[in-house]
């Protein structure tokens, strides 16, 4: 079953990732057919820009859990590298719609994209480290972006953050009502189409120079360490309490309380065999 789909309506190739299964996971299918088409859009000369969009209530809910406990994440890593890469080295701007839930390894889509626009209804999530993990590939997308106060917290205590904090902090471009984000992104689309191809892919290459080189310095290493962290004792018990729905053996009593920004769930999304927690 195709899991992504594509569009072409005057010069934007608008790119859907469509798996309900598993919340739009980042499963190996998902990472395949996302990479075919960014490949075959770069190759293109008709494309002069990319929507990257979702069905459903989730944009991405990270890591398919159920694979990554099954197979672990040595393969999965360098592919979620090389799609970074692949999208950040595009030379043609990447614009994404966000109209829902995203977590972990999702917000590394974000981070790799050139625009983020949003349903304001949304919210975010870095549960990582909830689960035995640490956000290191995504790291590479994101910290060049993002406020680092705000990456210090949210990195470290998974906590559910709303789609304002997530426009203040860097994650997002612009939040938006649900009602009004076709008409948001039809506009940075609009503009778009008028910039010429090499004045995008040139303006592009300036915006992008610190994330392309951290991938570049850094993505193998970050690849390693996930897959290393993915196989680890502490993340084989998070992972399994996550899909068994019980806490996991380190969680402590919480005084039950969270923080201004939003709930501490877990993750928010917990597909059947796709979860939050890719990092």
């Amino acid at each position: 079953m195709t899991v992504v789909h594509r569009e072409d309506d005057r010069g934007v190739a608008t790119l859907t990732l469509d798996s309900p299964r598993n919340r739009n996971a980042l499963s190996r299918d998902l990472v395949g057919e996302l990479t075919a088409h960014v490949e075959a859009v770069a190759a293109d000369p008709d494309t002069r820009a990319v929507l990257l969009t979702h069905t459903g209530g989730v944009f991405c809910s990270g890591a398919d859990l159920g694979e990554a406990v099954g197979e672990g994440m040595a393969g999965g890593s360098r592919r979620m590298i090389d799609l970074f890469t692949l999208l950040v080295e595009l030379p043609k701007p990447v614009v994404c719609r966000v109209a829902g839930k995203v977590r972990a390894g999702g917000l590394g889509l974000l981070g790799a994209c050139d625009v983020v626009l949003a349903s304001a209804a949304g919210d975010y999530a870095f549960t990582e480290a909830r689960l035995g993990l640490a956000p290191a590939m995504i790291s590479l997308t994101l910290l060049p972006r993002l406020d680092a106060r705000a990456a210090g917290r949210y990195f470290l205590t998974g906590e559910t953050f709303t789609a304002a904090e997530a426009e203040r902090i860097g994650l997002l471009t612009r939040a938006v009502p649900a009602d009004a984000l076709d008409a948001a992104v039809a506009e940075v689309l609009d503009a778009l189409r008028l910039a010429s191809p090499q004045g995008l892919a040139e303006s592009k290459l300036l915006v992008t120079e610190a994330v392309r080189h951290l991938l570049a310095e850094h993505g193998e290493q970050m690849a390693a360490r996930s897959a290393r962290l993915f196989s680890s004792d502490e993340a084989k018990e998070g992972m399994s309490a996550f899909l068994q729905r019980r806490p996991p053996s380190w969680a402590s009593e919480t005084s039950g309380t969270s923080g201004t920004s939003g709930t501490s769930d877990a993750s928010g999304t917990s597909g059947a065999s796709g979860a939050s927690g890719t990092p």
